[in-house]
């Protein structure tokens, strides 16, 4: 139950995928598929128009409190333990840093991580009841697949951190150079939920049997969440392309980031069993039986939205290729036109999360070293 493999289907399962990959093949273009109509989600405004503050909507700007420069290698995500203690992943050496009183410790490097293109160690989560099992959650690319694992994260007197022998409690994610998803996050309702890639495998996403292209719920043991839209599967939503960013607001809604082809990035609201369009279209066209994305970014060069945080009513995700934090204002279910910081200036962003203050983190991303930015508490 804990574990699933694709491979596990029946030869009759595999033709009907080998055919939808043709059909495919056939009714969608070579890149993008049908892309965004004008006027159906936000967007950004044209470049060169200022910051984009959306009308009748007033954000604080972002201040920086500090930047660490704590020699990071390609951080990918952070949580933080009860005391604010920072933890990071990294994504090639493999390795789970802590920060604590502006100071990196490598606390241990996570065996069985295959690094590769977009793989390695990737996102991290904390159990809803860290403070009584310990446990730390991680996506992680191994030699065959992307899998998750859980870890005893210890701590001795002294107050330094130990990491225990990975149990993995779910496999059988594809893997690929690129499209590896990798987020995860604890909701609500304390289950986990996994965004996967579609690992360049196009026929996944819109196959409800597989696990490429999608976000995932499972129990914190790894099985199927009770309550899932397809009966006894992990899946909750399909159509993904690459999800890169898990994020509830206050009302218990969740949103997801997720990196567009050559066009159109995406802010998605999600909903269970929900259809997001990938590969046969992209951004909001309005299809019928598809759900459109809330907020599109035609430009890939602007986003490539990653890690995902949402304070105070406005989502906050940084961008990678773009290089820059994006602010989108909530209303509701509805997003309002996105706002710029930062354009330039740190470079790629990768993750973006809320410390036990109030602060907001963001990982840089490429700099090599990489470091961390800390911004005042309620942006």
């Amino acid at each position: 139950m804990g574990q699933r493999s694709v491979g596990k289907q029946s030869s009759r399962q595999r033709r009907l995928a080998a055919g939808f990959a043709l059909a495919l093949a056939v009714t969608i273009s070579a890149c993008t598929g049908d892309t965004s109509s004008p006027g159906t989600a936000a967007t950004p405004p044209p470049a060169g128009s200022g910051t984009g503050q959306a009308p009748q909507t007033t954000l604080p700007s972002p201040d920086v409190l500090q930047k660490l420069d704590v020699g990071l290698q390609l951080p990918w995500s952070v949580v933080f333990l009860p005391d604010g203690t920072a933890v990071v992943s990294e994504r090639d050496s493999a390795k789970v840093v802590k920060i604590k009183d502006g100071r990196a410790t490598p606390i241990a490097e996570v065996p069985g991580v295959v690094p590769g293109g977009e793989g390695g160690l990737l996102g991290l989560a904390l159990s809803p009841s860290f403070a009584s099992d310990r446990w730390l959650y991680a996506y992680l690319t191994s030699a065959t697949d992307n899998r998750i694992a859980r870890m005893r994260l210890s701590e001795d007197a002294s107050g330094a951190l130990g990491l225990g022998a990975p149990e993995v409690i779910f496999a059988g994610i594809p893997k690929a150079s690129t499209h590896n998803g990798g987020r995860i996050r604890f909701g609500p309702d304390g289950m986990l939920y996994v965004g996967t890639g579609d690992s360049q495998r196009r026929e996944q996403p819109q196959d409800t049997n597989a696990l490429g292209g999608k976000i995932l719920r499972l129990t914190p043991e790894g099985r199927p969440a009770p309550g899932n839209p397809f009966g006894d599967s992990p899946v909750y939503s399909y159509g993904h392309r690459n999800v890169q960013g898990l994020a509830w607001d206050a009302d218990g809604r969740l949103w997801a980031s997720e990196f567009g082809p050559d066009v159109d990035d995406e802010l998605n609201l999600i909903t269970p069993g929900g259809n997001y369009g990938w590969p046969l279209v992209t951004g909001a066209p309005g299809r019928s039986g598809l759900t459109d994305a809330k907020v599109v970014w035609p430009s890939t060069a602007e986003a490539s939205p990653s890690g995902l945080e949402i304070v105070n009513g406005v989502a906050y995700t940084g961008a990678l290729r773009g290089q820059r934090l994006w602010a989108v204002p909530l209303d509701g279910p509805t997003a309002q036109t996105p706002v710029a910081y930062f354009t330039g200036e740190y470079g790629r962003l990768r993750d973006v999360a809320r410390a036990p203050n109030g602060d907001l983190w963001v990982l840089s991303n490429n700099k090599n070293p990489d470091f961390a930015l800390i911004l005042r508490g309620n942006p």
